[in-house]
């Protein structure tokens, strides 16, 4: 892979290094088409493995690879929770698959015709004993909004 297919796949992820001018580190200056300063995840990996098998502080290593100490050691932490994969920046947005499925839709929408003056923390409780599913009451409400 060329480096400019490999910046704009990493500009598609969202895994561009956003102080690449900061990266002095040696292996970044000397093997410049295998280590490139714009690839966050290898900047990251590199900025560990200094650290690790080098022998650098974590300080000498996080400002080598354009990071801050803090960050250092929270990059650190998620390779250490997750390996390889915690080094790649988490996503935006909803982290997991949203509660409001269809079938809890379907008996939230079966509570209030059967009983239409339950609160939103009343159905949600309901919730919670029949399926398991634990809704702060104004997610209820808001679901329930313009529904019969």
């Amino acid at each position: 892979m060329g480096a400019s297919q490999r910046y704009r796949a990493l500009e598609h992820a969202g895994l561009l290094h956003p102080a690449v001018e900061s990266v002095v580190a040696e292996p970044f200056r000397s093997y410049p088409g295998f280590f490139v300063a714009f690839d966050k995840v290898q900047v990251k990996y590199e900025m560990l493995r200094a650290h690790v098998v080098d022998g650098q502080t974590a300080s000498g290593a996080a400002r080598a690879h354009g990071y801050s100490r803090a960050a250092f050691y929270l990059v650190q932490a998620a390779f250490e929770r997750e390996g390889m994969v915690g080094l790649l920046d988490d996503r935006p947005g909803r982290r997991g698959p949203l509660r409001l499925s269809p079938e809890v839709l379907a008996f939230l929408e079966g509570r209030r015709r059967e009983r239409p003056e339950a609160s939103g923390a009343q159905l949600a409780q309901e919730l919670e004993v029949a399926l398991g599913v634990r809704l702060h009451r104004r997610t209820v409400e808001k679901a329930l909004r313009g529904r019969g």
